[in-house]
């Protein structure tokens, strides 16, 4: 894998890069050797953070040095098995694009020259890949939305922004987990809680898994609401073979 760099980051950790670009492959490469990492439980390893386009290994120094640490990551690097196609875990999400949820829906509709439903059939199509976790605890960046939904960040980002919240900015979609200033554009919100720290697994999905929206009615949402509220709501998972 000529294109594989190492770079150090400080003193106890290193990235492990695998191009310059965003794509399913480099993106089943890196989850492929962060689970090689994890099943051959390589000595000293603290976490790891896969990225787009990259995997971060904090370690500790006591255990293994760097040079050691170095040796057998790249000797796993051959092991790495590109992304087959096979059953993937798809998590349904219901979410509401209706009133005070979606207060800019329209501006999406606006910008792809869509109606607001049509914008509502696209979102919903088809299930996005988890590339990785990050920004905040559970937020999913997720590839493979519609290019026609692609809409500006807003030009003056909201200072909060209600956890479940789902919207759009520039080329991606995403939800948000918990409440926060953020600066895209709104256009759903979901009565389930993908972050729950008081949950035994706080975030409902992993890197490599998929999302897909399903669109509920105002009344569905709040109905889900109380049963999540109760501990009585599971979201559906379904296996599809892509």
């Amino acid at each position: 894998m000529s294109q594989v760099r190492f770079l150090i980051c400080g003193d106890s950790a290193f990235s492990v890069e695998f191009g310059n670009e965003i794509s399913t492959e480099i993106n089943a490469k890196i989850r492929s050797l962060n689970d090689l990492i994890i099943q051959e439980n390589v000595p000293g390893v603290v976490e790891t953070i896969p990225t787009f386009r990259s995997l971060m290994i904090h370690y500790d120094p006591a255990v293994i040095l760097y040079d050691d640490i170095k040796k057998k990551v790249e000797a796993l690097l051959g092991k790495i098995k590109p992304d087959q196609a096979g059953t993937k875990h798809v998590l349904i999400i219901p979410v509401c694009y209706e009133g005070e949820f979606a207060i800019d829906l329209q501006d999406v509709a606006d910008h792809a020259g869509l109606t607001p439903e049509e914008v509502i059939e696209r979102h919903t199509k088809e299930p996005y890949l988890i590339y990785m976790l990050g920004f905040l605890p559970g937020f999913a960046y997720l590839g493979g939305m519609d290019p026609i939904l692609e809409t500006p960040r807003l030009d003056n980002p909201r200072t909060k922004i209600e956890a479940g919240s789902v919207g759009i900015g520039g080329s991606q979609t995403g939800i948000y987990p918990v409440a926060s200033p953020g600066g895209w554009r709104l256009i759903g919100r979901t009565p389930v809680k993908v972050y729950d720290p008081e949950r035994e697994e706080p975030i409902l999905y992993r890197a490599g898994d998929y999302i897909k929206f399903e669109r509920i009615s105002m009344k569905e949402y709040y109905k889900i609401q109380e049963a999540v509220e109760r501990n009585e709501y599971q979201c559906t998972v379904v296996e599809r073979s892509f």
